[in-house]
């Protein structure tokens, strides 16, 4: 004898199927669009600090996904997937993927320590030094142009005047270098820079690679450097760029290239 199915029955049936139903959020000319591919893609951008997760975000994933498999099933349809330049485009994407993930497990492994961060600042720190300084300089090809332009300021030129000769960009605004500090200049026209006191002239040209130099000291003052929380991020990103450069001349060097 068969029972008519009462509606409690019906009810614990419509239950124990809805999980089924709710695998897939859509179906695009048969093709399903599961309801994990949605919640990847939420986590993608939740990490990401673009948007919480919330229904809104959701229903737009799910219209984006609907539209590029409605978008890949013609490029499908028309035979794009066949065409060289496209299957090489796939087999590039395909090779950034799998370094990068292999990458990040990598550094993830191997992640770069507090002390040695704290030890790239501190050398950081001692190249830049204590002090910047607002200097300007004249740049010419020889020594004796360099000679003359100091006589002439001996005899009371003005050094914004004759910085016009000047073979870099500086000509334009006086000689005028700004502020900088002594590590990010070449050592001997750094060494002749911190050596004037404010509102002195180099006696003799200085020579470095770039030429013969004529400069004048402006002012000086205490560096401003930013704490270490505070580049700390900019630093280890650094160091993990050296740590991947390091693992891939390794490797090179196992290989057998021919």
């Amino acid at each position: 004898m068969m029972l008519k199915p009462t509606r409690m029955m019906l009810a614990l049936i419509a239950v124990a199927a809805a999980p089924v139903f709710a695998q897939n959020v859509a179906t695009v000319n048969g093709k399903a669009i599961p309801a994990s591919k949605v919640d990847q893609v939420v986590k993608q951008v939740v990490a990401q600090g673009q948007q919480p997760d919330s229904p809104q975000l959701r229903e737009m994933i799910k219209k984006d996904l609907i539209g590029r498999e409605v978008l890949i099933q013609e490029a499908d349809k028309q035979g794009f997937g066949t065409k060289a330049e496209v299957k090489a485009a796939i087999e590039n994407a395909r090779q950034s993927i799998i370094i990068n993930a292999m990458l990040a497990d990598y550094l993830k492994k191997n992640p770069v320590k507090e002390a040695d961060m704290k030890a790239e600042y501190d050398k950081y720190k001692s190249a830049m030094g204590e002090k910047e300084y607002h200097s300007r300089h004249i740049l010419v090809g020889t020594e004796q142009e360099a000679k003359d332009i100091i006589a002439k300021l001996k005899n009371g030129g003005k050094f914004e005047e004759l910085a016009k000769v000047s073979k870099d960009g500086s000509a334009n605004n006086g000689g005028d270098l700004g502020w900088m500090t002594p590590g990010k200049l070449v050592k001997p026209f750094a060494d002749a820079m911190v050596a004037l006191k404010n509102g002195e002239i180099t006696q003799t040209p200085v020579k470095t690679e770039f030429g013969f130099h004529v400069i004048k000291m402006e002012e000086s003052r205490a560096v401003k450097l930013p704490s270490f929380e505070e580049v700390k991020g900019q630093i280890n990103e650094a160091m993990q760029q050296r740590k991947i450069a390091a693992l891939r001349e390794e490797l090179m060097a196992k290989a057998k290239i021919q």
